[in-house]
C-alpha cells in the first residue's frame, strides 16, 4: 500500500470515528489487530460493542467504498469480531461498515453507515 492511500485510509477512519462520537457512540478502540485482522475502529452504543470496517475513496467514479468489502474480507471482519469479543466476554455485539468518500483537503466527506452488516 501506498504512503498516500495509508494517509486516506487513517484520514477516512478519523472521520468515520468522529462522525460516531456526534451521534453518540463511546469510541473504544480503534486500529486494534487481532490474529484475524485489524479492526478499524470499536465504538459502544448503550450496550452492543459496535466493531467499524471503514473504507475510504477519494471518489465514487468508478464504485462505492462499500463495495470493497469482498467475501474474504467480510469473513475476515466476523473473525477478528468474534475474537476480540470472545477475550473479553462481550455478549451483544455487531458489525458495521462506513463509507466515506472524499478527500482530506477537499469538500466535507460523503459519509454512508451501514449497520449490522454481517
Amino acid at each position: 500500500m501506498t504512503k498516500y492511500r495509508k494517509q486516506i485510509g487513517a484520514w477516512g477512519e478519523e472521520v468515520a470515528a468522529g462522525w460516531l462520537v456526534q451521534r453518540g457512540y463511546q469510541i473504544i478502540g480503534r486500529n486494534i489487530r487481532t490474529p484475524y485482522g485489524e479492526i478499524d475502529v470499536i465504538a459502544r452504543q448503550d450496550d452492543v460493542t459496535i466493531f467499524v470496517e471503514v473504507k475510504t475513496l477519494t471518489s465514487s467514479k468508478n464504485f462505492l467504498p462499500e463495495d470493497n468489502i469482498t467475501p474474504r474480507k467480510r469473513e475476515h471482519m466476523v473473525n477478528a469480531a468474534q475474537y476480540y469479543a470472545d477475550e473479553r466476554e462481550i455478549d451483544h455485539w455487531q458489525i458495521d461498515a462506513i463509507a466515506v468518500e472524499g478527500k482530506p483537503a477537499g469538500a466535507p466527506p460523503i459519509i454512508t453507515h451501514f449497520e449490522n452488516v454481517i
